[in-house]
């Protein structure tokens, strides 16, 4: 007998060429109409999370037409916001336990013991915050030697953090975010799991890039669309057109329902690895 489809499910998912189509690679026409008839099923929580702040994650929702989710963790999971009918709401519990990290400093403080660092370049104010510093990098520079000297210096001050690079493919630049060690995507969606009561077996998380490599290694169940970066899948002792060699990880593989496995396509399939009992909720109008 078939097994029934799980009460709930959080599903969490990057935007970035990951649900957004922004990459190189095609998206199959139908991907994002069945992502949307699988996420507005009662039983499905959804969170967005990006590296996007707050104001462009509400402007991709727009030009994309994604459906509204229900949590948004942003700027590379610090910070978590509540979708309300009101409006997103910060969660305050969210920004004071991911603060105790770097004992009552900011980014800004940070930034002046690696001001004189010449390969990283400061990204624009909007794409900072009070525990997010970030930075360009350029293709070239060497980012193991690199992020080596930044954890030399922030030692010497007995600051921890996370050092998270990701590549821009559209703009060919690197991107490098150092955030408190407990402001990753993965400590973002377990924090979210926690205050919602949902367990591992009913989360599942979706990504592409390098920034989502800490929850790709974890032992939540995770997708990687077709279209993933090939450094990640190296990373992750996979690569295109073959299984990946751990059970919690999945990367689509392209086929399902005729589609390409990139971006919600993946997503879909994914969703649909890991659940294969929810198909009908595809045939089913929500």
């Amino acid at each position: 007998m078939a097994a029934d489809p799980p009460a709930r499910l959080l599903l969490c998912t990057d935007l970035d060429r990951t649900l957004i189509p922004n990459g190189r690679q095609p998206e199959s026409p139908a991907a994002r109409s069945l992502f949307a008839r699988l996420v507005q099923r009662p039983e499905v929580t959804l969170a967005y999370v990006s590296g996007r702040d707050a104001a462009l994650v509400a402007e991709a929702i727009v030009d994309y037409a994604l459906p509204s989710p229900d949590w948004v963790v942003a700027d590379v999971g610090t910070t978590l916001l509540e979708v309300a009918p009101d409006g997103w709401r910060a969660h305050r519990g969210w920004h004071q336990s991911i603060g105790v990290d770097w004992a009552g400093r900011t980014a800004q403080d940070l930034h002046q013991l690696l001001a004189d660092l010449s390969p990283l370049q400061l990204q624009e104010p909007a794409k900072q915050n009070t525990y997010k510093l970030s930075y360009y990098l350029h293709l070239d520079v060497d980012v193991p030697s690199l992020c080596a000297e930044i954890e030399r210096r922030l030692e010497l001050e007995q600051l921890r953090a996370s050092l998270i690079t990701s590549m821009d493919e559209q703009a060919e630049i690197g991107l490098l975010d150092v955030l408190p060690p407990a402001a990753t995507k993965l400590h973002a969606v377990r924090f979210l799991m926690e205050l919602l009561g949902f367990d591992s077996s009913e989360t599942l998380f979706c990504g592409d890039s390098g920034n989502d490599l800490p929850v790709m290694t974890s032992d939540l169940p995770s997708v990687l669309v077709a279209n993933a970066d090939p450094a990640l899948m190296a990373q992750l002792g996979c690569s295109a057109g073959e299984r990946s060699p751990r059970e919690t990880l999945y990367l689509a593989q392209g086929g399902f329902m005729g589609m390409n496995g990139n971006y919600a396509a993946g997503i879909v399939e994914g969703v649909l690895h890991f659940h294969p009992q929810l198909s009908g909720w595809l045939a089913e109008p929500c």
